[in-house]
């Protein structure tokens, strides 16, 4: 499996013409070689590499780092650099997206005659098609998180603050085995459902009111995101009929996943039918991204997207709509592409809901 990986790594090393690839990453790092710690660096060479960290985590990388030997340093950039001119080494690429300016001036002076190659939005593909083993990994923490929602549905009620309602669903997940919240939980009810990003506030949900849950866990290191717009008492003709776009606009896209199928064609088949509802103009995001190590990751499913579905990528299929000072609704499923089409990885049923 790791083997794959790295060699997908060393792609680069052709594509750029370098003869090493530094990763400071943490993602990136774990992805390539299963260390979990929070600080740490890894060279890849055409033949080999090496792994890099402080004495806090010599003997856990020991026991996670199988597939390149593992070295201790005292100080970070100096360990980088003792290595690099160890490989003697004349271009060594670097993730430019994750080191500050900082570090690539103190490397650029301890390493002369070396030179640095940005490689930036290029290394954001190096995981986008996922293995067996993180498809796995992906569908157990968005069942874990999807089982952990439907049994808290009790807490989301007239007179229970959002915050209170996030608590439980976080609670309810590590109950269930999730390591932790992929990000800050949004509860959004009433005037606050016009907020995409509304995180849990201690505003009191109401009855007759729309709530918008975008939630998620994580298990292993890998992320879910679902969203799910619930009705708390018996909802009104409009909310059902801003409810039903939704609906119809996610179910649309849905279908349509398949290898083959441009991103932006995604998008569109969304776009257009809520645009066709007349609520174009409330419909302001892409319609999806990427769920892997982190929460947000390559692909992006949006109109400004330029590439294709693959099997084995994974992401977000997340229409909604979003009227300031009526609320919104968006509806979010997480599909991984197969050779035929796809498969959900989240599990609450996308119906309206009236609890």
């Amino acid at each position: 499996m790791l083997k794959d990986r790295i060699s997908s790594a060393r792609e680069y090393l052709e594509r750029f013409g370098v003869d090493a690839m530094l990763f400071v990453d943490l993602c990136n790092i774990r992805y390539l070689c299963g260390f979990t710690g929070s600080d740490g660096a890894l060279v890849v060479t055409r033949e080999g590499g090496m792994f890099l960290s402080d004495s806090r985590y010599t003997t856990q990388a020991a026991r996670e780092v199988t597939r390149f030997p593992s070295r201790e340093y005292r100080g970070k950039l100096d360990g980088i650099a003792s290595l690099i001119k160890e490989f003697r080494v004349d271009k060594v690429g670097f993730e430019s997206e994750h080191m500050p300016v900082a570090q690539f001036r103190s490397l650029t002076d301890v390493l002369p005659g070396v030179e640095l190659v940005p490689v930036g939005t290029e290394l954001a593909t190096l995981r986008q098609v996922k293995d067996a083993q993180e498809l796995e990994l992906l569908a157990r923490t968005a069942e874990v998180a999807s089982l952990s929602l439907l049994d808290i549905c009790s807490e989301i009620r007239p007179g229970a603050k959002e915050r209170d309602v996030a608590l439980a669903l976080e609670f309810a997940m590590k109950r269930a085995g999730a390591e932790e919240k992929s990000f800050d939980f949004i509860v959004a009810s009433g005037v606050r459902g016009a907020l995409p990003h509304g995180k849990a506030s201690d505003k009191t949900i109401e009855a007759g009111e729309l709530v918008t849950l975008d939630f998620g866990g994580v298990y292993q290191g890998y992320c879910s995101d679902e969203t799910v717009t619930v009705a708390v008492g018996t909802p009104n003709e409009r909310q059902r009929e801003i409810y039903g776009i939704v609906k119809e606009a996610h179910d649309l896209a849905l279908a349509a996943v398949r290898p083959g199928v441009t991103f932006r064609e995604l998008d569109a088949i969304a776009r257009e039918f809520i645009s066709a509802q007349g609520y174009g103009e409330y419909f302001g995001h892409g319609l999806g991204h990427g769920v892997g190590l982190e929460v947000h990751e390559q692909p992006v499913v949006s109109f400004r997207s330029a590439g294709e579905a693959e099997a084995g990528m994974v992401f977000t299929i997340e229409p909604g709509i979003y009227i300031p000072g009526w609320g919104g609704v968006r509806i979010e499923d997480t599909v991984v592409v197969t050779p035929d089409g796809f498969r959900t990885l989240t599990k609450v049923p996308k119906a309206l809901m009236v609890l």
